[in-house]
């Protein structure tokens, strides 16, 4: 029998698929791009036929670059992307509402005094960016037919006629019981989605289905979404450490060991993953805006890709007084204002490309040393050292600049598609369950471990530049 896997990473902007081999590593990769859709009024759409054929294309490609067999399949997914969808047949029955999608503002605000209810309840702040909301949005403005789920479970049902989901992305739903693992009724209540027909919570790592999508018939045995993914193919299975995967936007999750844990500081409480029935826990938070903004500079013909942020940042020292709060699609965690547009202030007649790059990498990673913080104040200690994934850490400034402002170091992960690898991971365990969790996870080290270069005065000083322009936004914003 092979021990290889498919794994699939269904991503914003495209699916990319791995055969991963536990002796040899990658030995076949695939990659089909999908074009989400910005909207007018912050609306973010994707064709959810696409996101399926995305999958497929994919996968087979990795399998024919791959010319083996494989054991089983593992499937990671957007998270809070979701559609309402025909169980009968399959079809979709909406377009999908993208997690950057901010339509459902108005379900948020008609539930503002039951915040901390449901913060308590789900461990997830009330933010359109969840897919409760969203679902509640669908139900209220375009159908009442069909089921209304994250886009996992409808890929899911394509692939297999299951009707799951795992316990890490029911999580990121804002219906989950954080305590219990299980749907909660008094969330559903209130979201309005009494009588919906949610899917199954299962573990990560279960065999859920069979599927033929691919040529031959492979076991469905790994899922998860796709931060969770990458925080396991990281080895980030204790506290104190994090991991932080620079794509769209960046993500960073802190493990926080066996229970749930509900901080102050701003951060959403997740599960991790569940495996055998256990439940491991983290800390969860976001900045909307990472790849995109790097792409929003592209399109305004400052640079011309990400690999121009290397060269076009060298040719100044500094970002030459200017301060950028990237938050283009709003401000994510720990802020939660989703309704608040980025700023781009200290510009002179003297500003040139160079120093709208650096303070480009000097936001994105000020926002990201702020998220750390923030873990590290749930956590109750410091945290010892972050690693990082997603294709930005290809720049040697962002991940400097990241460095300096966290006064930590920063070890920049050899697995490229730390998600997928993850995913794989579990289907590794979920096909083998004689398997250890740490048998099944690539091990690879670091490819560069970048360390502070800057006293933690001058760290300080630029922080604080950054948090007074964000101030100035919270205080000058919408209500």
């Amino acid at each position: 029998m092979p021990d290889s896997v498919l794994a699939v990473d269904q991503g914003t902007s495209g699916t990319k698929a791995l055969v991963v081999c536990p002796e040899r590593g990658v030995i076949g990769t695939g990659f089909a791009a999908v074009r989400p859709r910005h909207l007018p009024g912050g609306r973010v759409e994707a064709d959810p036929e696409e996101l399926y054929g995305s999958v497929v294309d994919a996968g087979r490609r990795a399998l024919a670059d791959a010319g083996e067999p494989v054991a089983a399949l593992g499937l990671a997914n957007q998270g809070e992307t979701v559609l309402a969808w025909d169980p009968d047949t399959g079809r979709p029955l909406t377009d999908a509402l993208v997690w950057q999608d901010r339509r459902a503002e108005v379900i948020c605000g008609e539930l503002d005094d039951h915040a901390d209810e449901l913060r308590h309840l789900t461990g997830l702040p009330l933010d359109p960016y969840f897919a409760a909301p969203k679902m509640a949005w669908i139900r209220r403005h375009l159908t009442r037919a069909g089921h209304v789920t994250t886009s996992d479970s409808w890929l899911v049902h394509r692939l297999t006629g299951a009707h799951v989901t795992d316990a890490a992305t029911a999580s990121r739903t804002g219906l989950l019981d954080l305590d219990r693992a299980q749907w909660s009724p008094r969330a559903v209540e209130l979201y309005g989605l009494e009588g919906e027909r949610l899917p199954d919570i299962v573990d990560n790592a279960a065999h859920t289905g069979t599927t033929s999508a691919f040529g031959p018939e492979l076991p469905l045995t790994g899922l998860a979404v796709d931060q969770q993914a990458a925080l396991l193919a990281q080895r980030v299975t204790e506290p104190g450490t994090a991991k932080c995967t620079y794509g769209t936007g960046a993500f960073l999750l802190a493990h926080t060991g066996g229970t749930s844990r509900r901080g102050t500081s701003g951060l959403a409480a997740c599960v991790a993953w569940r495996l055998g029935g256990r439940t491991d826990h983290c800390l969860d938070g976001q900045v909307y805006t990472a790849a995109s903004a790097v792409r929003w500079l592209t399109d305004l013909g400052v640079i011309t890709g990400a690999a121009d942020l290397d060269p076009v940042g060298a040719a100044v020292p500094d970002a030459g007084g200017v301060t950028f709060v990237p938050a283009l699609a709003g401000l994510a965690a720990p802020w939660w204002r989703g309704d608040l547009r980025g700023s781009l202030t200290g510009l002179g007649l003297d500003t040139s490309p160079g120093h709208l790059v650096r303070a480009l990498c000097e936001g994105l990673a000020a926002q990201v040393a702020e998220l750390a913080d923030a873990a590290a104040a749930d956590l109750g200690d410091p945290l010892t050292l972050l690693r990082v994934d997603g294709g930005l850490t290809r720049s040697a400034l962002l991940m400097q600049t990241q460095a300096d402002l966290l006064q930590r170091p920063i070890e920049v992960s050899a697995l490229p598609d730390a998600t997928a690898l993850g995913v794989g991971a579990l289907a590794r365990l979920g096909a083998d369950p004689r398997l250890t969790l740490a048998d099944a996870l690539p091990d690879t080290g670091p490819t560069t471990v970048y360390e502070p270069r800057v006293s933690a005065d001058e760290a300080t000083e630029r922080r604080t530049r950054f948090r007074t322009a964000v101030a100035a936004l919270l205080a000058g914003g919408p209500a």
